[in-house]
């Protein structure tokens, strides 16, 4: 590198003894500069350590080379997965991706809003509050696609990917009854978000189409604890809960919790009461974290396709960009039920 420090396309210019237009029309591969003079000056680039202004290229081209990534939570482990698998597609793009973070605040969201938008972005994937579109709306309006996921937006039209949580919790609360549960309880958020809403509609249908009794099935863990967020990943809020819900089961009963943090809250319940899961108390959790085949006994779980979700919304996102003008899709993966030890299943970890 020259002792002015950053390499630029006068460097390589007066390198070669040629002009700066020269250079940067063979680093972009335009046709009127000859094949051997090309591979001098990119040859001489890469000697020099040169690295593109990503800034002076955007206002060329138009484009920030960037998408934007809104979530709720990074301690999320269902939203590392979702990140790798846009980033990983944004890489594959020569794309750079831009995240940003709501802590589910409608406020913060809508400056994350404003954000991309000055940045200017490409297209965003977003998790949303659920709490209005209006700011998204602007968003579009600009130009910026969206691909929302896992959450939608009541009156906001835009493409959609996510997880199909009604069928994975009627899937698994159909397996708990069909596999001989007398009784089958939810444990799950008392948030107003779609994502928990739907889990409890799939709870419902499969109790309903059995005859079973909705009443007094479903315990919800509290958003707040004494002022503070109550956190899906949070065990200790869903353990208080479990505490109350086990002195109601019954031998053979069974749980679905809404998330594997929650039976985590429950393993210890049921343990405090020495019962004994499977062989007094099925449970089945959401989410398929890496620690649930380790638990004793090996935790069953749905599992979202986090990182399929996170292809399929960057891949519509850069459809977009390129000027797609299909209407617009919403896509529902299905997720997958795990059955381990804790709902009658093999247990992998345990030895034969």
């Amino acid at each position: 590198m020259p002792a002015g420090g950053r390499v630029t396309l006068k460097t390589i210019a007066d390198s070669l003894g040629v002009s700066v237009k020269t250079v940067s029309r063979a680093l972009a591969g335009k046709d009127s500069v000859g094949e051997e003079l090309r591979a001098r000056i990119r040859a001489e680039a890469d000697r020099l350590g040169y690295v593109p202004n990503s800034i002076a290229r955007s206002l060329v081209s138009g484009s920030a080379m960037t998408l934007g990534m809104v979530i709720t939570h990074p301690a999320n482990p269902f939203y590392s997965l979702l990140i790798s698998a846009v980033e990983e597609r944004c890489r594959a793009n020569g794309y750079s991706l831009l995240l940003m973070v709501t802590e589910e605040d409608l406020a913060t969201e809508r400056n994350a809003a404003e954000a991309l938008l000055r940045w200017g972005v490409d297209g965003a994937v977003v998790i949303p509050v659920q709490e209005g579109a209006e700011h998204w709306q602007r968003l579009r309006d600009s130009g910026v696609p969206i691909v929302l996921v896992n959450r939608g937006l009541e009156g906001f039209a835009c493409d959609f990917v996510g997880v199909d949580h009604e069928r994975g919790a009627y899937e698994a609360a159909g397996h708990l009854l069909d596999s001989g549960a007398s009784s089958v309880h939810l444990l799950e958020e008392d948030v107003p978000f779609s994502s928990a809403a739907d889990r409890r509609a799939g709870f419902r249908r499969a109790l309903t189409e059995r005859g079973l009794p909705e009443d007094d099935a479903v315990t919800l863990v509290p958003q707040s604890v004494e002022g503070r967020r109550v956190l899906p990943w949070e065990p200790d809020a869903a353990y208080r809960c479990a505490q109350q819900l086990v002195s109601r089961l019954e031998p053979g009963a069974a749980v679905l919790a809404g998330s594997d943090y929650f039976a985590l809250g429950l393993y210890r319940a049921l343990a405090e009461k020495g019962i004994d899961v499977p062989a007094h108390v099925a449970v089945i959790g959401h989410g398929d974290m890496p620690f649930a085949a380790y638990l004793r006994p090996a935790l069953a779980s749905v599992r979202p396709p986090a990182d399929e979700i996170g292809a399929r919304a960057a891949d519509l996102l850069f459809e977009r960009i390129q000027g797609s003008t299909a209407p617009e899709t919403s896509i529902w993966l299905p997720p997958e039920l795990k059955v381990r030890a804790s709902a009658g299943g093999r247990n992998p970890h345990e030895s034969n």
